[in-house]
């Protein structure tokens, strides 16, 4: 249970900034329109990208055995960086939601876009191929990791989707952006410190 626990964490704290993915999510969700098939497509993709990232390391960490280590390294080095820059912007502050920007009517631009967001965007294979699944080698059961992490991804979407119309006043204000990436940075260096103390 606490590894799917740390799982569900990891993957719940890489995807809770708001990116490209996300924030088409939000906008969808914002604009009540196809918020379901935006949400599934979404998480399933994540669920996708999360399993060939645990079962690939997992395979070639045995093949090459350094390779799993050198890339825990880069994935806490990458949770440092990651995590200065939600500090730095929570320093910075000024950020606000615009909720407005590509109107998107039919199903069809809606199930484009929204694959085009997760299969064509870098920052998609980087949070769950290599980094959930480097940091899912130093579990003995990955499975359960993967798992916890996938839950992770389909609690936030749906969470997203369906209460953005409830997050329109809150991030409307400066002041919420800088507590949401205030707790992004936290928790992205705790998860670095435990990381490398493993």
């Amino acid at each position: 249970m606490q590894t799917v626990i740390a799982g569900f964490i990891l993957s719940f704290s890489l995807i809770l900034a708001i990116g490209a993915q996300n924030a088409f999510v939000l906008r969808q969700g914002l604009r009540r329109e196809h918020v379901f098939l935006v949400c599934l497509i979404s998480s399933l993709s994540d669920a996708i990208l999360i399993l060939i990232g645990v079962s690939s390391f997992e395979v070639v960490s045995q093949l090459i055995p350094w390779l799993a280590p050198a890339f825990v390294c880069a994935g806490a080095a990458f949770l440092f960086w990651y995590g200065w820059q939600n500090f730095h912007a929570m320093w910075r502050g000024g950020a606000v939601l615009e909720a407005a920007a590509v109107k998107v009517n039919t199903i069809k631009k809606t199930v484009l876009t929204c694959l085009a967001m997760t299969w064509l965007n870098p920052h998609a294979y980087l949070d769950t191929v290599i980094l959930v699944g480097s940091v899912s080698t130093k579990y003995t059961d990955q499975v359960a990791f993967g798992i916890g992490a996938t839950i992770g991804s389909f609690t936030f979407f749906f969470a997203l989707g369906y209460g953005a119309r409830f997050l329109t006043p809150l991030f409307s204000k400066p002041v919420a952006w800088r507590i949401l990436d205030g707790i992004v940075a936290t928790t992205m260096w705790i998860i670095a410190l435990t990381l490398i103390f493993r």
